[in-house]
């Protein structure tokens, strides 16, 4: 296994799974042909899918350039800052250097997991935690924590019985599908259906 810290070693192009308070390393060297690195620059904006428009759930990261091209890290301090794990869309752009103008040059997802190193963080899945919420709000037994958790920018407790339900099904499939490719990724027999019942 090659060295992780040398970014010369770091895979081409955007992760698609990292922990929290991990170093997380890219490479994006097919971009110079067109952008090279005296006249442009890289930047990636992430935001939190759970939580669009709330900026305490974003944040922004800097390319940077070696002779080979662009790189790109973010550091365990950015992650561990968080206030939220799960997925998060992120969206590239190339800067110009002489105006500052931007395009945008790639979207895509990755999902932040929870750092198992700190005993706060919850090691379950986004799906399954608001799966439980969910579940404990429509019963009537919601937990302590429950109003700090929201979708889009309302909180679960703001939302009416008829949303929670919707709401509960969609986190109910993707845990559902979450379940499902652990079991095949481990190599289990028998994981072409799973089902939860809550």
């Amino acid at each position: 296994m090659a060295n992780a810290f040398d970014t010369s070693n770091a895979p081409q192009g955007e992760p698609l799974e990292l922990v929290a308070g991990d170093l997380i390393t890219w490479r994006r060297d097919d971009l110079t042909g067109d952008y090279p690195t005296a006249d442009y620059s890289l930047r990636y904006s992430f935001q939190c899918d759970e939580h669009a428009g709330g900026t305490k759930h974003n944040f922004d990261v800097d390319g940077s350039e070696d002779a080979a091209g662009y790189y790109v890290q973010i550091t365990g301090a950015t992650t561990l800052a968080l206030n939220h794990y799960g997925h998060y869309t992120w969206q590239a752009y190339i800067i110009r250097t002489s105006d500052s103008a931007r395009i945008t040059i790639g979207s895509g997802q990755v999902n932040i997991a929870p750092d198992l190193d700190t005993q706060d963080n919850d090691a379950r899945s986004h799906a399954n935690i608001m799966l439980h919420k969910i579940q404990s709000l429509l019963e009537g037994r919601a937990d302590a924590d429950v109003a700090s958790y929201s979708i889009g920018n309302r909180s679960l407790n703001k939302l009416s019985i008829d949303e929670l339900l919707k709401w509960r099904d969609y986190y109910r499939a993707e845990y559902a599908k979450e379940t499902r490719m652990a079991a095949i990724k481990a190599g289990k027999p028998g994981t072409q259906l799973v089902k939860v019942r809550f």
